[in-house]
């Protein structure tokens, strides 16, 4: 069974390879390693291996977290990814580097007012309902734009980028296909927003290569890396 360590080179050959297939730097595609329901001893050994960047799923589990690993906090960047409801909004604006999860202004608005002074802005993703499922999270394309713009204008916030989920897709071909939609999402509101929107957080363990493929600047990859998902 391979270790922690060698799940992860496995990781980056996968990104090495789709960047080589795409024409892109290897340099331009972060992998972020997905920890919810892992214990903290698996992310130190993902640490030890040389990863900083690590997702969590759920508040209280990603809080308590980052609390085991208090010694390593100056090592890693921490990145909410899963949903945020308003109540829950402050110790995510106290602790959190990133929140991946944004898809209402009352959630920015609280996490902005909530970003204590000291802490360096909180980096926004803002996520899109891009394959249009009623099960999902997620802004629609057709409301994003004046999310955007409300967010950005929101002080202890950086909108960084646009996160999505697609619907699974069998085939390489229309795995590409909701990943093209969210790039050019983030190319039109890039040409209004400027350099700083430069984050893409799309593509996870089983089509990691057709998020590369259309842009992917961030891969959030969890099992791949520590194995079958644990129950909660």
């Amino acid at each position: 069974m391979a270790t922690i360590a060698e799940n992860i080179q496995e990781q980056h050959r996968r990104i090495a390879a789709a960047c080589a297939l795409a024409g892109r730097p290897v340099q331009s595609v972060t992998l972020l390693v997905v920890s919810k329901t892992f214990p903290g001893s698996a992310v130190r050994e993902a640490v030890a291996a040389g990863e900083r960047c690590f997702g969590e799923n759920y508040v209280q589990e990603g809080l308590d977290k980052i609390a085991e690993l208090a010694d390593l906090r100056g090592a890693i960047e921490w990145h909410l990814i899963g949903p945020l409801q308003s109540n829950k909004t402050r110790p995510v604006a106290e602790t959190f580097d990133w929140v991946h999860s944004v898809d209402r202004l009352k959630t920015a608005q609280r996490l902005s007012e909530q970003r204590p002074a000291h802490l360096p802005p909180l980096n926004i993703c803002l996520q899109v309902n891009i394959s249009g499922e009623a099960s999902k999270s997620g802004v629609s394309a057709a409301d994003l734009p004046a999310l955007a713009a409300a967010v950005a204008d929101l002080p202890r916030l950086r909108l960084r980028g646009l996160m999505a989920i697609p619907e699974p897709a069998a085939d390489f071909e229309s795995q590409r296909q909701p990943h093209r939609a969210l790039a050019a999402l983030h190319q039109q509101l890039q040409a209004r927003l400027g350099a700083q929107f430069d984050t893409l957080s799309m593509g996870m363990s089983a089509d990691l290569e057709a998020a590369v493929a259309e842009g992917a600047s961030l891969v959030r990859v969890g099992s791949a890396i520590f194995g079958a998902r644990q129950a909660r």
